[in-house]
């Protein structure tokens, strides 16, 4: 019987061959562009990846054969180390306040900022300059800024009559001055995302909410974050992996100082690693990094996947 029907139905015979036509069709992109990704993704991850944790193994100064194994004597070096616990806090500390600060402040202004309007596209793109500046730009810019003889931050208080410390010199105020900087220049980035998130829910949406007369707060509170929930994860993700990874504005603002108080984890791996030449201490630090980077992916991973169950 299904013999005669597909025989009776030319269009019913001819299913099977385009559907084979068209899996070869989508076959064709992933041949052009999965294997130059697998290339790089291994050349520019795995292999250096690789080579740090077999540096991690060995006392290495960078130049000549690897031969001195220590094993993992590296490693207690670096969980020993001093500084290496200030560098772990300081992270820590960037995490929390971008968690806490930068990412609420970013949806605070991106609420604000969600309807379209000429004015509005100026205030966004103007909260949205700094992160398009160079960190090392911004690290400098903000140097000058609280510079403590000539910069703009000791005019200011000289102006009203009060003695501004030197922020980048005090262990107290360097921390709490690079924080500014940080929700400065990346807060305009989460907006942005917001923002797509935001204009991304149907407008009759809110429009029915407002006619039922709920508040605009309500509105905000439990219909607009709720729906861009994926939204806030790829943010948080960002600035989770961001805050781990910072290094370009620290290094002209306070280069880890004074006295290594600012130091973050990369920081940390550049000045007792790099410069100092111990690679074999720098892989051991690059490697602890790699499997904190690595635990933060799979919990973004694990939490993204029930956002969109939900």
């Amino acid at each position: 019987m299904t013999s005669i029907a597909t025989a009776s139905n030319p269009a019913m015979a001819g299913a099977p061959r385009r559907r084979r036509y068209m899996d070869r069709k989508s076959l064709v992109p992933l041949l052009l562009f999965l294997p130059p990704s697998i290339i790089l993704f291994t050349v520019f991850v795995v292999l250096p990846m690789i080579d740090a944790a077999t540096f991690s193994f060995f006392k290495w100064n960078g130049y000549g054969p690897i031969t001195d194994f220590v094993g993992f004597k590296n490693y207690e070096d670096v969980l020993t180390h001093r500084n290496f616990g200030t560098a772990v806090r300081n992270s820590l500390i960037v995490v929390a306040v971008s968690l806490a600060i930068q990412l609420p402040l970013a949806m605070w202004c991106a609420v604000a900022l969600s309807e379209r309007g000429a004015h509005i596209n100026l205030i966004r793109v103007l909260f949205f300059l700094p992160y398009m500046l160079a960190e090392v730009a911004a690290g400098l810019i903000w140097k000058f800024v609280y510079d403590g003889n000539y910069g703009l931050l000791p005019a200011i208080g000289g102006a009203i009559g009060v003695d501004m410390p030197f922020v980048l010199g005090d262990k107290f105020w360097v921390m709490p001055a690079i924080m500014l900087v940080i929700t400065w220049k990346y807060f305009g980035f989460h907006m942005m995302i917001y923002i797509a998130g935001l204009q991304s829910i149907p407008g009759e949406v809110i429009e029915a909410a407002r006619l039922d007369g709920v508040k605009r707060w309500q509105i905000v509170c439990h219909i607009q974050i709720p729906m861009i929930r994926s939204a806030i994860v790829i943010s948080v993700f960002f600035a989770i992996t961001g805050a781990l990874q910072l290094f370009d504005l620290i290094i002209p603002l306070s280069n880890g100082g004074p006295s290594h108080s600012s130091h973050t984890i990369v920081t940390f791996l550049y000045q007792f690693g790099i410069t100092r030449m111990n690679l074999g201490f720098g892989g051991a630090v690059s490697v602890l990094l790699f499997i904190a980077c690595v635990a933060v992916a799979l919990a973004y991973r694990r939490v993204l996947f029930k956002a969109e169950q939900n």
